[in-house]
C-alpha cells in the first residue's frame, strides 16, 4: 500500500514586506525620540550645552528654506512631499491606528507663505502659482503680513475645476514646525488653525485661491463608507490612508497608503497624455551609474540592469528616469524583491517628473491586472 501522502494547505508567497516596513518605519519614530529626550535630559543634567546635531536633508531649516529660490528651491521642494505607498495589504488594527479620507483629484503640491507672499510648488519643485493669501504672512498687507519667521507650509492637491486648494496635511505653521508631530496631531491643528486666517473665505483681492480642509474620518466601517461613497465637493482620485502615530516623512512610507478602484477614481491604471490605458502596462525606473534600475523605494528595489553600451546609443546619464513596458512575461516578487521582469525600454519621461515608481505601486497593478482577469 502507498505511504499515505499528506497534503499542506497552498499558500501564497507574499509579494510585499509592506507590513514589515510599516513596523521598522515606527520602530524609527520611536528611537528618533527617544534620541531626542536623552540628548535633551543630558544637556540639562550637565548644565553644558551639547553640540548642535547635524540637520537631517528634510527639514535642515524651514525657515531658509522658505526663501530660496530658483533651482535651489525646486531642488528642496522636491524631497519634502510625503510620498504614499500603494495599499496591498490590509494594516492590522486598521479601525483604530488609521485615518481616511477621499483624495482630490489634481495636482499634489506644497504651498508656502512667507515674507507678504504665497508660492505652490509642484511634485518636481517647480512654481505652480505665486499669488496673496489669507495664510500667515501670506500677502503684503497689514493685517495678514507677520514677523518674517512667520511664515507656514502647507501639504495641498489644487482642484482645478473650483480653483480650491484642498489641504491634506499641515508640515509647518506660524514658524513652528510639525515634521517630528503625529499626524493626529497635525489633522487637529489642521482643523483648528485654517480657518482662524480666513484663508477658508471666498477670494478676494488679497486672497486669490480659496483653501479648503478635506474631511477626515477614522477607519471604522462608518468611516470608510463615507470616504468611499459619500458627496464631497470635489472629483475624487481614490483614497488615502495615514496612521495617526506617524511623523511627517519625506519621500515614499508605509504609514501613508493610497487605494483606487472604478468607484473612487477616473483613472486607475496608468493613462497616456491623452486620458488612455496603454496596451502593456509600463513602470518608470531610475537609471544608477552601474546600470542598475530603481524604484523609488529607501533602499532602492532593482528591477533590472541596462548594458553599458546602451547609455550612448540612448543618450542616457546616471538619475535618468526611464520608462518601461512590462511585456508578457510580467513580473514576480517576492517579500518586496524582484524575482523577474519582463521589461522593454520605451523612452526617457518627461522632464517635469521628479521620481521613480515604486515596488508597491507595481505589485498592486499586477494584483489589481489579475483579479480583473
Amino acid at each position: 500500500m502507498a505511504p499515505h501522502q499528506v497534503r499542506r494547505p497552498f499558500k501564497r508567497a507574499a509579494i510585499s514586506d509592506q507590513q514589515k516596513r510599516r513596523e521598522l518605519a515606527l520602530l524609527r519614530q520611536q528611537q528618533s525620540r527617544r534620541d531626542s529626550q536623552h540628548q535633551a535630559r543630558s544637556s540639562i543634567l550637565s548644565l553644558q550645552p551639547e553640540p548642535e546635531p547635524e540637520p537631517e536633508p528634510r527639514d535642515f531649516d524651514v525657515a531658509r528654506a522658505s526663501k530660496l529660490k530658483g533651482a535651489e528651491a525646486r531642488e528642496w521642494f522636491s524631497r519634502q512631499l510625503t510620498l504614499p505607498e500603494w495599499m496591498i495589504d490590509i494594516p492590522p488594527r486598521l479601525n483604530q491606528d488609521w485615518y481616511v479620507f477621499a483624495r482630490p483629484s489634481g495636482k499634489r503640491c506644497f504651498v508656502v507663505s512667507s515674507d507678504g507672499t504665497t508660492v505652490s510648488r509642484l511634485r518636481n519643485g517647480y512654481v505652480l502659482h505665486h499669488f496673496p493669501s489669507a495664510l500667515p504672512n501670506g500677502a503684503r498687507t497689514k493685517d495678514v503680513s507677520g514677523p518674517s519667521h512667520s511664515f507656514c507650509l502647507l501639504d495641498c492637491i489644487f482642484h482645478e475645476l473650483d480653483q480650491t486648494y484642498y489641504v491634506i496635511d499641515m508640515v509647518c505653521w506660524r514658524g513652528y514646525s510639525l515634521y517630528d508631530c503625529t499626524a493626529e496631531f497635525r489633522f487637529f491643528w489642521l482643523s483648528s488653525k485654517l480657518a482662524e486666517t480666513g484663508a477658508c473665505d471666498t477670494p478676494s483681492l488679497y486672497h486669490r485661491y480659496r483653501f479648503s480642509v478635506v474631511p477626515i474620518y477614522s477607519c471604522d466601517l462608518t468611516g470608510l463608507h463615507t470616504a468611499y461613497a459619500g458627496n464631497v465637493p470635489y472629483v475624487k482620485d481614490g483614497l488615502l490612508f495615514y496612521n495617526k502615530h506617524a511623523h511627517y516623512q519625506t519621500g515614499n512610507t508605509p504609514l501613508a497608503l493610497v487605494w483606487k478602484d472604478e468607484s473612487c477614481s477616473q483613472y486607475v491604471l496608468d493613462t497616456d497624455s491623452k486620458g488612455q490605458v496603454p496596451a502593456q502596462q509600463q513602470v518608470v525606473l531610475e537609471l544608477q551609474d552601474d546600470g542598475k534600475l530603481t524604484t523609488s523605494d529607501d533602499p532602492p528595489v532593482v528591477f533590472g540592469c541596462l548594458e553599458k553600451e546602451l547609455f550612448q546609443k540612448f543618450d542616457l546619464l546616471s538619475g535618468s528616469l526611464l520608462r518601461f513596458a512590462i511585456g508578457e512575461g510580467g513580473m514576480r516578487f517576492l517579500d518586496g524583491n524582484v524575482e523577474m521582469a519582463d521589461l522593454h525600454y520605451l523612452g526617457k519621461v518627461n522632464r517635469g517628473r521628479a521620481f521613480s515608481d515604486n515596488t508597491s505601486k507595481v505589485c498592486w497593478f499586477i494584483l489589481y491586472i489579475s483579479c480583473s482577469l
